[in-house]
């Protein structure tokens, strides 16, 4: 299994976020906090934003914030959400991809329990579980 880079970095932003739930993020702080794009952290927060994950503010002290408890966000959730539109192979795109075996395939099932298993894994974990450790102070 392979996960885009956009949901590696949203699960990135979101153990960050999860280290202090109540504050708010900038983008331009996570972006150089893990050396990332900052416009592509704003995709990444706005695709969270629409799943209900995260909320913005504008202004000073806005940013991006945890909507829920980060004990309440399951990964395997989250992982659905970033990944949405992805297919883990060809015959999983909408209309079949460019599959000449479609009608006669014995794997495509067997994928599809497997990574159904796989958000069912994850989803036996929560932000809570994977906040980063808060820094200590040199």
């Amino acid at each position: 299994m392979h996960l885009t880079s956009f949901t590696d970095f949203g699960l990135r932003m979101l153990m960050r976020m999860a280290s202090a739930p109540d504050s708010a993020f900038s983008t331009a702080e996570m972006a150089k906090e893990f050396g990332l794009s900052r416009n592509h952290l704003a995709k990444i927060v706005q695709r969270l934003a629409q799943g209900g994950i995260v909320t913005t503010r504008r202004g000073s002290g806005g940013g991006a914030v945890l909507c829920k408890d980060p004990a309440e966000v399951r990964l395997g959730d989250v992982v659905r959400l970033l990944e949405e539109g992805q297919a883990l192979v060809e015959c999983f795109r909408p209309g079949g991809g460019d599959c000449t075996i479609d009608a006669r395939c014995r794997l495509k099932l067997r994928l599809h329990r497997a990574e159904a298993r796989f958000i069912e894994d994850l989803n036996r974990s929560t932000l809570r579980d994977i906040a980063l450790p808060l820094r200590q102070a040199a």
